[in-house]
């Protein structure tokens, strides 16, 4: 099997959530959330280094408490996409390697998981990887579950909140 790149996971944490401001700091058995998902991210084998990113004080403060490293954003991102990426610049992270997106919401998230979404970059093709799974109607009604339509070798084609197909009008 061709080798992997370096991979470097970040986890964007951003105290001002509007629907749960603070969440990051959650507490989780004594811990923080992203205490959490910084020592399950940590045990994916392909991840050379995990680092948290944010632009909030507190979380960086908690962070280098519990000996997380952390990296400063500024705090005007749209999205945690957007403060990867600028963890990823400051990091001077190499073009070729691997950055992971890592949800700063999932505390028990399987180490196993990232494995599964970083394995396809041993072809040199893949830019980009995500992980999906089958879910039923109920789930698929949530417009906080992300639903995707993939095309038959497996490549999304598009991504949406709504449901799939969604009728605009009432007709249909």
């Amino acid at each position: 099997m061709p080798e992997l790149p370096r991979c470097y996971g970040i986890i964007p944490a951003r105290y001002g959530s509007t629907r749960f401001p603070g969440k990051p700091l959650a507490d989780i058995l004594g811990k923080p959330m992203f205490w959490h998902v910084f020592k399950r991210a940590s045990q994916c084998n392909e991840i050379d280094q995990v680092v948290l990113a944010t632009d909030d004080k507190r979380i960086a403060t908690a962070a280098k408490t519990l000996d997380v490293p952390v990296v400063m954003t500024r705090s005007d991102h749209a999205s945690g996409t957007d403060r990867v990426l600028e963890a990823a610049e400051k990091l001077n992270v190499p073009k070729n390697a691997v950055v992971v997106n890592i949800q700063g919401d999932e505390p028990a998230h399987e180490p196993a998981m990232l494995t599964e979404l970083i394995l396809p970059f041993t072809d040199p093709n893949v830019n980009v990887s995500t992980l999906a799974q089958k879910i039923d109607l109920n789930e698929a009604k949530n417009p906080d579950r992300v639903k995707v339509v993939l095309a038959k070798d497996g490549r999304a084609l598009y991504f949406s909140r709504s449901l799939i197909p969604y009728h605009r009008d009432q007709q249909g």
